[in-house]
């Protein structure tokens, strides 16, 4: 038997019958797949003019296996969180940081969030155990932001606006309505009479 060494290349050969069927090379921090982050927690951030919403910074530890601190791994983090009552779990990008905020939950609502670590490959470890997250705040704040229309000011724009688009309707259609209202006199048109006659 023989222990691998960080930063040193590996060859790895498949032979059947003494033919080489296969060979690989590698790097052991290249093929490592992390233990989960430990000891999650989290703090709040922002509470929203409104209460309805709440930022929250999430923090946690490294995988206890993979040395952070002397930099035999340096792995990056994917956050996920969740609503309690639902099914499908939202992901934020991968970053390298062990603290990262997620914003505009939701105070009326409970959470579960869960992080999992990554090395060089695009394979995750394991999801570290589920935090849970909850303001008790049920039935303090409202569930939804109160938006309220004022009603006067729209009615009163809208009135308004009514009568400036019948002004510049009737500015323009001016003389057509002249014509509609007074129509104009017809000129008597009787055989034998000079019309320029009668004018004068």
């Amino acid at each position: 038997k023989s222990f691998t060494s960080i930063w040193v290349p590996y060859s790895v050969r498949l032979y059947i019958a003494d033919q080489l069927y296969d060979e690989k090379e590698f790097r052991v921090e290249d093929i490592v797949i992390p233990d989960p982050p430990v000891g999650l927690n989290w703090t709040v951030l922002n509470i929203s003019p409104s209460g309805v919403y709440t930022d929250v910074q999430v923090t946690w530890n490294p995988p206890p296996s993979a040395d952070v601190d002397n930099g035999w791994l340096i792995p990056f983090y994917q956050l996920q969180f969740k609503d309690v009552n639902e099914t499908e779990w939202h992901e934020l990008d991968p970053k390298r940081a062990t603290e990262i905020p997620v914003y505009s939950l939701k105070t009326c609502h409970d959470y579960e969030i869960r992080v999992r670590a990554k090395g060089t490959p695009e394979v995750y470890g394991e999801f570290s155990d589920v935090l849970y997250v909850s303001f008790d705040s049920k039935g303090l704040v409202p569930c939804e932001e109160e938006f309220q229309i004022p009603w006067p000011v729209v009615l009163a724009f809208g009135i308004l606006g009514l009568m400036v688009m019948l002004s510049l309707v009737f500015f323009s259609k001016q003389q057509k309505l002249k014509i509609l209202i007074f129509p104009p006199v017809p000129v008597p048109k009787i055989k034998g009479i000079d019309p320029d006659l009668l004018k004068k």
